[in-house]
């Protein structure tokens, strides 16, 4: 754990307008730092180092987590396959060799969930998000508002957008709950698997969504 490490952990904001005037939407505390750079669930993390403070780290500690070696991606991917019944994301070179397979979460609501084929046309590391009001009534909040980039931020670190209006494959402020918790109607991912699939992505990259 370094110094600059702990310089990055901020307060993460109760409503959308506090999140939206902060500098960035960073990790809260240590423990969701460290689990997340390694790629693992913080009760992993815990278990692993059960001698160790959480509410007392200093610079300098040493911490035990899993060898997560990820290589690197070989070409950009040829396709990609949204299996919405499984609830995973495959990616595919242009021999069908297997280059990535991720959890994934889905579209709570039936009609939300888009079936056919779709294509990338944007890919954006460390997004911002604009809140839009109308898609959150019970937040009470009456403006759109721009929150800033990070890993808290509700698409994480990472968008891919798509060629239907609103819909993208992106990261989450909460990678242990991708696969068991629904979405608004978006494809979410782990962020360092989000990450992962930017450098797979390519604007035009088909995605096919299966049932």
């Amino acid at each position: 754990m370094t110094t600059n490490d702990l310089a990055r952990l901020q307060p993460l904001g109760k409503t959308w307008l506090e999140k939206s005037q902060q500098s960035a939407l960073d990790f809260e505390t240590e423990l969701e730092l460290v689990a997340e750079k390694s790629h693992s669930h913080p009760l992993l993390v815990q278990k692993l180092n059960p001698n160790v403070n959480w509410t007392n780290i200093s610079p300098g500690i040493i911490l035990k987590v899993p060898n997560i070696n990820y290589p690197e991606p070989p070409d950009k991917a040829a396709f990609v396959v949204i299996q919405l019944s499984e609830r995973f994301l495959e990616a595919f070179d242009t021999d069908t060799n297997l280059l990535a397979h991720f959890p994934c979460s889905i579209g709570a609501r039936f009609d939300k969930r888009p079936v056919g084929e779709l294509r990338v046309v944007v890919v954006a590391p460390n997004p911002n998000y604009t809140f839009d009001p109308e898609l959150f009534p019970e937040s009470g909040e009456t403006q759109k508002l721009v929150l800033p980039p990070g890993p808290n931020n509700p698409v994480g670190v990472a968008w891919i957008g798509l060629d239907k209006t609103g819909y993208g494959i992106h990261g989450t402020p909460a990678p242990e709950q991708v696969g068991r918790t629904e979405s608004h109607g978006c494809f979410r991912l782990a962020n360092w698997d989000a990450e992962y699939l930017l450098k797979l992505a390519w604007i035009g990259l088909p995605v096919e969504v299966e049932p």
